[in-house]
Formats: structure tokens, sequence, C-alpha cells
């Protein structure tokens, strides 16, 4: 289910928060991308995304929230939407 649905996914893993996330990046709407943010912020997944990011939770889900974050928080998310997705590739498929 893509950011610009009405009902999102369970966003309870990292793999579900980084897909959810990459979607809301590759749909290239600043919009679908703050409401993706709020609801990731508010997801019980939030915890994984920011363990694996190396940030506290608390002011990650505020940044998340505000829809506004500073670059290095922004590119720590980045980088693990980017190693959720590296790990998803199978060359064979």
């Amino acid at each position: 289910m893509s950011p610009a649905e009405p009902f999102p996914p369970a966003l309870d893993t990292l793999e579900a928060v980084a897909g959810y996330l990459a979607d809301a990046f590759d749909a290239g709407d600043p919009d679908t991308m703050t409401q993706a943010l709020a609801r990731v912020a508010r997801a019980p997944g939030l915890a994984h995304l920011a363990a694996a990011a190396g940030l506290p939770r608390e002011l990650l889900a505020a940044s998340m929230n505000r829809g506004e974050m500073g670059l290095d928080t922004l590119l720590a998310i980045m980088k693990v939407i980017d190693q959720n997705s590296q790990d998803d590739f199978s060359p064979d498929s």
C-alpha cells in the first residue's frame, strides 16, 4: 500500500517502515512525504527505525510529526531505507 492511500500498512517492523518511506520518497510529492513521516512517527515500527538510524526515538518522532528535520536526521533515515532495500535485493529476481 502506498503512502497516498488512506489506510497505511501495519508499520510495525523496520522493513515495513523503510518500504513505506521509500515509496513516499519515490512518489516525489512533498505532501505525500510529510504525511508518511507523520504516520511513521506514530507507528510501532518507529522504535526500530530510530535504533537503526542511531537516533533517540522521541527526537525522531517529534521531527517526523513536524515534517521538519535536520539534514543529519534525514540522511540517517535515508541510509536505513537504502540498507533495507539492498537487503531485499535478490540478483535472481
